[in-house]
């Protein structure tokens, strides 16, 4: 039998979704048989799937040893120097200004240098974060940033500011604005752009479409010109909805693909002036809470810039 005390950052989750984090081994459909024969207690009582946990809870697991073999073996990021940029940090969260080229989780062509990574490792040096007595958290970001994108990423340093960093994110409480470069004049100084998308998963590329069609969703992008020089148009663009795309794609659909875009333009002769990034960067972030943020209200009203300097294709409009 093992016992499991409930910390503050295993605190607030379905006793469902802890045992998937603190016991990885232990096979999801046996998890929930274990529970409805009461071979998985809280607080030495029978529970339910759905039980909220609270901090100070015991989970007891009459189940076989096999399935807490310590497998642990030292993280990835344990042996990685950070290189951030910070644009604020506070106790619970950090805003990061990932840089393109850098991706923000894992996937098949890299493992280690993530965004995520990066910040686990700041975060392990400071202290602030110990593996080793976390049962089921560990920093994570709340948004995500293509590859070749730049901007402000929110990482949650523990589980409270993550539930509620992304509950706002859901009902739309945060504002987040991005600077990019267009090819050509906006027919307008400013407009709220509507469309409809479709995402293609095999080829990683939306569809922008004008008229409500099944399998599209509602977009939404608000743009207004900052500058034009030559043959380029420098643009805030906030947006409204967040789809896959939603910007390269939308703005492409009306004729102004973004500078350095080889997937929603042709690219050939911005490569030749340097651009191998498409030109968007999430430069701006605010926050205005509808409700009460919890631990988290201090932050309502706050707005937050990244460094224009590191924003490369600025150099267009100087």
């Amino acid at each position: 039998m093992r016992t499991l005390t409930i910390k503050q950052n295993d605190a607030g989750q379905r006793l469902d979704k802890f045992l998937s984090k603190a016991v990885k081994a232990l096979p999801k459909s046996l998890m929930y048989k274990c529970i409805r024969t009461k071979k998985i207690k809280v607080n030495r009582k029978r529970t339910e799937i759905s039980y909220i946990l609270q901090e100070g809870d015991t989970v007891e697991m009459f189940v076989a040893e096999e399935f807490f073999a310590d497998t642990a073996v030292e993280e990835s990021f344990m042996k990685l120097t950070p290189h951030l940029n910070i644009v604020y940090e506070d106790d619970n969260i950090l805003l990061a200004d990932k840089q393109p080229g850098l991706i923000v989780h894992s996937d098949d062509s890299e493992e280690i240098n993530t965004l995520i990574s990066h910040i686990k490792a700041y975060l392990y040096r400071k202290g602030e974060y110990k593996p080793d007595e976390e049962q089921s958290f560990a920093p994570a970001l709340c948004n995500r940033i293509d590859r070749n994108t730049g901007g402000i990423v929110i990482a949650a340093k523990n589980a409270e500011a993550l539930r509620i960093m992304n509950e706002k994110i859901k009902n739309d409480e945060l504002s987040k604005f991005y600077l990019t470069a267009v090819h050509g004049s906006m027919p307008k100084k400013s407009d709220t752009l509507h469309g409809y998308l479709k995402k293609d998963a095999a080829d990683n590329m939306v569809d922008i479409i004008t008229a409500p069609r099944p399998g599209y969703k509602e977009i939404i992008t608000k743009y207004r010109v900052i500058e034009e020089k030559r043959d380029l148009s420098l643009l805030e663009v906030e947006l409204v909805t967040g789809r896959t795309h939603q910007i390269r794609a939308h703005l492409s659909s009306i004729g102004h693909p973004l500078l350095g875009d080889g997937k929603y333009g042709v690219n050939r002769d911005d490569k030749k002036r340097g651009y191998k990034f498409q030109a968007l960067y999430a430069y701006r972030l605010e926050f205005h809470f509808k409700t009460s943020g919890g631990a988290l209200d201090y932050l309502n009203g706050k707005s937050f810039c990244a460094d224009k300097e590191k924003i490369w294709f600025l150099k267009e409009f100087n």
